[in-house]
């Protein structure tokens, strides 16, 4: 399986428009195969700009996800959209992420669960979404989480429960806690024996500088490939065999337990 991780920059005085043109053509003319293109979070608007969510936002068969339905039909292959801003009932907004299968047609959508409110306005803005979801694929069961979910490694258990074998995660994330990316997106591959594919934000917006450094790491905690902190495309390949194997091998989620409740908590005294 041949995953391209593609790091986008959202500079401030580039418009979505433009720059969903301009990925767009970086994209068509990348010329390695690639069985899956990965891109960040809320590339098109860019994180930061939270004043643009509102007009930024759009439906699930709005422009940005056209426009990668046709790379994905003329690639034949996957394309994860990163996340958009979305239009939901009422409007409300959501932060959205998206899979296209190589026929072009929506196979998984997530919407963020855990929003941002540490020196964001996320949780002001966006709604969170209700519910997790794993797409069958070629290459095994997909689910995906989002950016600050990677904290919560509760909701990674509901996904490997739901039989998620390969996780993606579209970030935004701050090169000021770029150790916490790498120390996060290590931990849930192995406690969950995962691969995890996550593709990060680069370049600064709204004063924010973002980290890059989009990383694929296995299930025993290999780091297969990991980009740098320039926008760019990097392929690598893994063998989606190994979640198989390391399950068989090692079988630690076999020991995990359902239900910790009945645990007794005893309050240690000074």
């Amino acid at each position: 399986m041949k995953v391209a991780l593609a790091q986008i920059a959202s500079p401030d005085p580039e418009t979505p428009a433009h720059r969903l043109e301009r990925v767009r053509q970086m994209l068509a003319a990348f010329s390695a195969d690639a069985d899956l293109i990965v891109l960040p979070e809320l590339w098109r608007v860019g994180y930061s700009h939270f004043d643009s969510y509102q007009a930024a936002a759009e439906d699930l068969d709005g422009a940005t996800v056209q426009v990668l339905q046709a790379i994905a039909r003329d690639r034949t292959c996957y394309v994860h959209a990163g996340s958009i801003i979305e239009h939901t009932d009422g409007g409300k907004l959501r932060n959205t992420a998206v899979l296209i299968d190589p026929e072009g047609r929506i196979t998984h959508h997530y919407s963020k669960i855990h929003v941002f409110g540490y020196q964001s306005l996320e949780t002001e803005l966006l709604q969170p979404g209700q519910q997790i979801q794993v797409a069958d694929t070629a290459f095994g069961p997909i689910g995906a989480t989002t950016c600050y979910d990677l904290r919560f490694p509760g909701l990674w258990t509901e996904l490997v429960q739901a039989g998620a074998e390969i996780v993606i995660v579209p970030a935004a994330w701050p090169k000021s806690r770029l150790a916490h990316w790498r120390l996060l997106t290590s931990a849930r591959a192995v406690d969950n024996q995962v691969v995890v594919i996550a593709c990060n934000a680069v370049g600064t917006h709204n004063g924010v500088e973002f980290g890059g450094h989009s990383r694929i790491v296995d299930p025993w905690g290999e780091v297969l490939a990991e980009a740098g902190d320039s926008e760019g495309i990097t392929l690598a390949e893994l063998d989606p065999a190994v979640v198989a194997r390391t399950r068989a091998e090692f079988p630690v989620l076999g020991d995990r337990l359902d239900d910790y409740s009945f645990l007794n908590m005893r309050k240690v005294l000074s």
